[in-house]
């Protein structure tokens, strides 16, 4: 009998340890101590105030508690430098072009890093229906700019952590920027981009852009062949090359493929499959390549892009991290992705990660976020932070 009570009670007690296991974990979260990391946060693509293309980053931040002074943790509305839509249509400009050549320089040393998430920009028809649009339009604002070149350089030169992504490069950044950023980091762009589509098909995928099969047809006698998933490609000259599965791939969505090392030091998976958006990286030798994608090619689609003079393999991740400056160049739209701030209120929720994602579905990023982007942000940060911190002793 007594025995059966004990168990009973073990019972009891494991029960609502189970049930009260969110608010254990949002009270550890709670009383955590905030570190504070001022960061220069660039996004020029905010369509809205989800703030979607620096979300992932704003979790990170507030789930590891980086504060950006002794008391406030970031905020996905406000803690950035860009595009701030308001209310009825309405929008406020609040880039680094605002700024001044001595306004910068203040900025750079009052901040700790620099992270450039999104600088494609705000366009006319997609801001005014509230929406994304498969056609291009008119620019409203967008592109690397001379000030934003400015701080990056700035920063550099102070030997501070600077992260950039996917786009930095591409249109609308002017060719005389994009060479300067490409000069100073030693990193090039082929001219290409490319993204996974879950189908080719024009009756069944709504999403397609418009520019793409038009582009293709123009180039191809007007011909759109394609109808299974697969990977689109676009040149900046517009030029577009289409890699269908089966016929042109062995896997349809495109895989990062990281070494045992840097695996085991980020805590991230030996491949991740990556199904957004992505640009075409050269590197010299002063910089790493932690991460490169792998396109699983069948001979024909080999052949396809020897012709275009695009690589199956090339870099995902670019480092450089040495005594001279730090840097990270994400060749893909990483910071991006379906996430909510919901999460980042529990320490210890990336165990129960599975729960909040489907893998099984191709086009699905929220795995992404949870298996790549979050544990190689938070690694890159705790360690730039501990220098930080080493120094200041």
């Amino acid at each position: 009998m007594k025995k059966n009570k004990r168990r009973l009670s073990a019972g009891v007690l494991l029960f609502y340890f189970v049930m009260l296991l969110p608010v254990w974990m949002w009270l550890a979260w709670l009383v955590w101590p905030k570190t504070k990391l001022v960061i220069a946060i660039v996004d020029k693509t905010v369509l809205n105030v989800a703030g979607q293309e620096h979300a992932s980053l704003t979790w990170v931040l507030r789930n590891q508690k980086y504060s950006k002074t002794n008391d406030d943790l970031y905020g996905v509305k406000k803690d950035y430098f860009g595009f701030f839509p308001k209310e009825n249509k309405e929008y406020e400009l609040k880039g680094l072009e605002k700024f001044s050549t001595d306004q910068l320089d203040q900025i750079g040393t009052l901040s700790d890093m620099m992270y450039v998430t999104d600088t494609y920009g705000i366009y006319s028809t997609e801001w005014f229906l509230g929406r994304n649009i498969t056609d291009r339009q008119r620019l409203i604002y967008g592109g690397l700019s001379a000030n934003d070149m400015h701080l990056i350089k700035k920063m550099k030169q102070q030997k501070k952590l600077i992260i950039t992504e996917f786009n930095t490069f591409a249109t609308p950044t002017s060719p005389a920027i994009a060479a300067e950023m490409e000069k100073t980091f030693k990193i090039k762009w082929t001219g290409w981009v490319g993204k996974y589509f879950d189908s080719f098909d024009t009756l069944q995928n709504k999403e397609l852009p418009v520019w793409l099969l038009r582009d293709y047809k123009k180039q191809n006698n007007n011909k759109w062949p394609f109808k299974k998933a697969g990977i689109a490609f676009v040149n900046k000259n517009e030029k577009i090359v289409i890699l269908e599965y089966v016929k042109d791939l062995n896997s349809e969505v495109p895989h990062i493929i990281t070494s045992k090392y840097n695996r085991e030091k980020y805590n991230i998976p030996k491949s991740m499959k990556y199904p957004f958006w992505f640009d075409v990286i050269q590197t010299s030798r002063s910089n790493q390549i932690l991460s490169f994608y792998n396109l699983e090619v069948t001979s024909r689609g080999r052949k396809i892009l020897e012709e275009n003079g695009i690589p199956p393999q090339f870099p995902a991740i670019i480092e450089h991290d040495r005594a001279d400056y730090k840097f990270y160049y994400f060749c893909g739209d990483f910071a991006d992705n379906p996430i909510t701030q919901a999460g980042s209120y529990f320490k210890g929720i990336r165990f129960f990660r599975k729960m909040f994602y489907n893998d099984d579905i191709a086009a699905e990023r929220s795995s992404f976020f949870w298996e790549f982007y979050a544990p190689i942000v938070t690694r890159i940060l705790n360690d730039y932070e501990e220098g930080l911190k080493a120094k200041k002793k």
